[in-house]
């Protein structure tokens, strides 16, 4: 640290009013890293959303004081920056040295990891046709990072024309499943055949592209493997263990003709897309039904409240939005105040907002109802867990051809089923059923005639 700098403390802020702490996910900026202003020094988890603490100075991180996965108050220190001409924070700022910097493995920096490949790294390494011994590892222990990476291909460092792995080379990448015991040893590699996969489906939030495996740091045993819990899994199952344990859950399921609405957006995506910019789903027709539905049955929209129920007034739905390792529930504020094509476009902006991790806590608060569509993965069938604290939370399983009698004669139609999760302490099986009911005759109404503007 030259004569003109000095340290300061960075502490966690107030991200929300109601929230009191916060744990710190991975850290962006090494000791020894220099940082621009307004530049995200680590990432954050709170129980609504994940965030980035951004620095409010141009400086250089000198040390950590709290670590990956610890949780933190608001007002608590989370680390210390060498600032120029900045005072002290503290009296004992001045006596804290900055970490030395990350150095190179030629310098006897530690490069105990420095093998050890994420399947995020294979991934983008195979994809530009890199070679990851070529490349200098900035992560902890000398790891490659994805950064890493990019920063390779950048300089030149990949290959004329990558190409895409070929299936022998797919069914010899490195995987972290590659040791494990078969199931059936009897099955050699020459003798499986793939299968092809599914046409893509857009039905709704998951699948406009292939769903991504998370990349997981994976520690091997001689039977086993072990996989370290990430403070994002933690939360998911910290709230998941709460709702459980504290709401009676329950479950019905009714299925549905879709058939009209297959026709009707048949008819209007390819006009809408050019129109918008993105895809009209399912999934905005579901909401719209569902959203039609509770405004006929209010209770569905209420908490439980130990000695009272409260009817929320406003319908903000929940969306259920996979990302590679996590589940969000953005929220669509006043969604009874919207029509189709509204709701198509809250959908395609949180989607969005939620895969590249550009949430905001706002975009988080305030749910009332959520929606899922596990059909997405082809699911028919499923058993959601209601979102705390809400009453109930449906979900919209694939739409798939069979054959259904009408009249007494045989037609195919497209069928799709809708399950709904229920809280027993406020819902009963009668208002669940007559509600089912409304979203079934809501969806099924929908005629080529019907107008999403």
């Amino acid at each position: 640290m030259s004569e003109n700098q000095k340290l300061t403390d960075v502490v966690m802020p107030q991200l929300a009013e109601s929230l009191v702490s916060a744990t710190i996910a991975k850290w962006l900026k090494r000791p020894g890293d220099k940082v621009e202003q307004y530049e995200p020094i680590c990432e954050v988890i709170t129980d609504k959303v994940n965030a980035e603490i951004p620095a409010t100075e141009e400086g250089v991180m000198a040390e950590w004081i709290a670590e990956e996965g610890q949780t933190v108050n608001v007002g608590e220190i989370i680390c210390r920056m060498a600032v120029a001409g900045a005072a002290p924070t503290t009296g004992e700022a001045q006596q804290v040295q900055p970490a030395a910097p990350a150095v190179s493995a030629g310098d006897g920096a530690d490069q105990s990891m420095r093998s050890r490949y994420s399947p995020a790294v294979q991934t983008l390494a195979a994809q530009h046709g890199v070679d990851l011994s070529r490349i200098q590892g900035t992560g902890m222990g000398g790891r490659i990072t994805r950064k890493d990476v990019l920063a390779y291909v950048e300089k030149g460092g990949a290959a004329a024309q990558p190409q895409a792995p070929s299936a022998q080379a797919r069914t010899e990448a490195p995987s972290p499943f590659k040791d494990l015991p078969h199931t059936n040893p009897a099955v050699t590699p020459e003798q499986y055949i793939p299968v092809q996969p599914a046409p893509e489906r857009n039905s709704g939030l998951h699948m406009s592209e292939s769903p991504k495996i998370p990349p997981i740091e994976v520690e091997r045993g001689e039977r086993e493997m072990l996989i370290d819990v990430t403070p994002i899994r933690n939360a998911i199952a910290t709230n998941m263990r709460q709702s459980v344990s504290e709401i009676p859950h329950a479950w019905t399921m009714v299925e549905v003709d879709v058939t009209n609405l297959v026709l009707l957006r048949n008819k209007l995506k390819d006009e809408f897309k050019r129109r918008e910019g993105y895809n009209l789903t399912y999934l905005a027709f579901f909401l719209k039904a569902v959203v039609n539905a509770i405004k006929d049955y209010p209770i569905m929209n209420s908490v439980w409240a130990v000695n009272k129920i409260i009817v929320k007034r406003d319908i903000n739905i929940s969306l259920a939005v996979g990302t590679e390792d996590s589940v969000m529930t953005p929220v669509i504020q006043r969604a009874d105040q919207k029509n189709i094509a509204g709701l198509a476009r809250e959908i395609e902006e949180l989607a969005t907002k939620t895969r590249q991790g550009k949430l905001k806590l706002e975009d988080m608060q305030g749910g009332t109802f959520t929606v899922n569509n596990t059909g997405s993965f082809g699911s028919i069938l499923s058993y959601p867990i209601i979102n705390y604290p809400q009453a109930a939370i449906l979900t919209f399983e694939s739409i798939v051809k069979r054959p259904v009698v009408i009249n007494d004669m045989i037609a195919v139609r497209s069928m799709a089923n809708i399950c709904l999760s229920l809280d027993h302490r406020i819902l009963d099986g009668v208002i669940c059923g007559r509600f089912l009911q409304r979203v079934k005759e809501n969806i099924e109404a929908y005629t080529l005639d019907t107008k999403v503007y």
